[in-house]
Formats: structure tokens, sequence, C-alpha cells
């Protein structure tokens, strides 16, 4: 089995930003073996789908050691439909990823209801050039990214991507930046907004892995539930990890994403799992997110 990798950056803007609060968190994919991955008060968001119901998310570290998602037990297993695949096509990559995307609509709205958090969709933009966003320039060697401010994930059609038609890396890489919209929804990035700010380089790298981390074990947990439907097999998925441990920290000079081995680590606990009870890497051993 052949893997490719096409880099992602984790950057948070902060120091170009007046005021904590004006935070805007860009993050790609973390390596993968073919695309790739505070207030103390508790703060309230709408839900479109909570017909005038007001519900309140954690504030501050809250939201990332103790949310309420932890707590929603497996996914939902689905069917996307999403088809293959082909190499160099364009068009089956944009169905392919769009599909996945639909799916990640479906699984997490499921999981934030149980939750009793809100939800919203995010955006979805395809692009062939690589193009800035409110969260700054496009980072640097990245397939995509998200950014927490319009929360839109960017992905790209290039052609370094289009070379390799294998699903399940395409679907892991949309399910991990899917991952840092969750992670939006939940408090996490506003807490981690808070807490780089004005932070040393040490603390920021290390608040930047734990982010990147998770964003991996929760794109794992949803590829689990769609496994039987994409598919993959116990084989296909042992050999992604196994690349990932051994390639995965290759692009990241700064370890901003985790060692190779901790994003295995991660990936692992997600799709053994299938919940996002087993990604809390904010309470977890420092050597674990190292």
């Amino acid at each position: 089995m052949a893997f490719t990798l096409v880099t992602g950056i984790g950057t948070a803007n902060a120091d170009a930003l007046p005021a904590p609060q004006a935070l805007a968190t860009a993050a790609s994919a973390g390596a993968s073996p073919s695309a790739q991955s505070s207030a103390a008060q508790s703060s309230t968001a709408q839900s479109p789908a909570a017909a005038g119901a007001t519900l309140r998310v954690p504030g501050g570290r809250t939201a990332a050691t103790a949310s309420p998602l932890y707590r929603t037990g497996t996914l939902p297993q689905m069917s996307c439909g999403a088809g293959q695949i082909r190499a160099g096509s364009a068009a089956s990559y944009r169905y392919f990823m769009t599909r996945i995307t639909r799916c990640l609509n479906l699984s997490w709205k499921t999981q934030f209801k149980k939750a009793k958090l809100p939800f919203a969709q995010p955006k979805l933009r395809f692009v062939t050039t690589r193009v800035g966003s409110p969260c700054g320039p496009w980072p640097k060697g990245a397939g995509g990214y998200y950014c927490s401010s319009n929360r839109m994930i960017y992905i790209g059609v290039f052609r370094d991507v289009l070379k390799n038609p294998y699903a399940p890396n395409h679907a892991q890489f949309m399910a991990h930046e899917y991952g840092h919209h969750v992670q939006q929804l939940m408090g996490v990035m506003n807490y981690y907004g808070q807490s780089i700010w004005r932070a040393g380089a040490s603390t920021k790298l290390a608040f930047s892995r734990r982010l990147e981390l998770q964003a991996d074990c929760l794109g794992s947990a949803f590829l689990r539930q769609v496994s039987a439907d994409l598919p993959v097999d116990q084989e296909q998925w042992d050999s992604m990890v196994e690349w990932v441990s051994e390639n995965g920290q290759k692009n990241w000079a700064k370890n901003d994403h985790g060692r190779g081995r901790s994003q295995a680590y991660w990936m692992e606990r997600g799709f053994n799992s299938g919940s996002p009870s087993s990604c809390n890497t904010w309470t977890a051993p420092s050597r674990t997110v190292a």
C-alpha cells in the first residue's frame, strides 16, 4: 500500500490581533498518509436547531477538560455514499469530500444534541489556489485548513493531492479539519486562544499539540463509524497508523502537531472507541502529547 504526504500547519495569529477576544485560529490537517492533522464563566449560544432554546457552552478550561461531549458515547454509524476518488479527477475528489462532509454534519449534529450543546454546520470551500482567509494567509505547505473566525473549511484541489485516490486517507483529512470545527463549537478554540495569548514559545507549542492531536482523535472516531461504508478494514487502518507513527513528525520542525508516535496514539484511541470520550487531550499526561 503506497502512501504520500501532503503537509498542513496549525497556526494561531494572535500576535497580529489587538485583543485576545479577537483571536482567529486557523488549523489544517496534521500529517496523514495521503492528505493529511479563557473566561472562567460559561457562555451561552443559540442553536439554529433549538427553535428558540438557549443552550449553554462551558467556558474557559472546562470547555476543554470537561466538555459534555465527552459523555455522549459513540458517534452514530453512517453510510456516506461517497463513492471512489479517481486519480487526477478533481470532480470525483470534490464529490467525495462533499459527501464525507455531509456525513460529518449529520454525525456531529447528533452528538451535540446528545450533549445538549448548540450545533451549527461549518462552511466548505474548495479552491484551486492557496487563498487567504480572516485567519491569515494559506498555511505554508497545507492541503487545507479550518478558520475559526468564519467557520470555514478550505480544501485545496491541488495536483499533488489528486495523485493519491486512497479514500480513507482523504476521509481522515476531512474529518480532522472538521474536528477543529467541533473544537470551535465546544469552546476549545476560545480556551486555546486565551491560553496562548502572550504565552512563551514552549507553552504555545504544548497547547498546539493538544489541539491538533485532539482533532486527530475526533477525526479517527468518525472514521471508525463510517469504516464499513468506505470501507476501511483493520489491516488498512493498521497500515495508516504505522505510516503516521514513522512519518507523521517529518513536516513539523517546531513540533506543533506532535511526534508521529503521538499522532498514531490519538488516532488509535479515536478509532478503537468511535467516541469523543477518548479524545480528551487536555488532561492527558505530557508524554502522550509530546
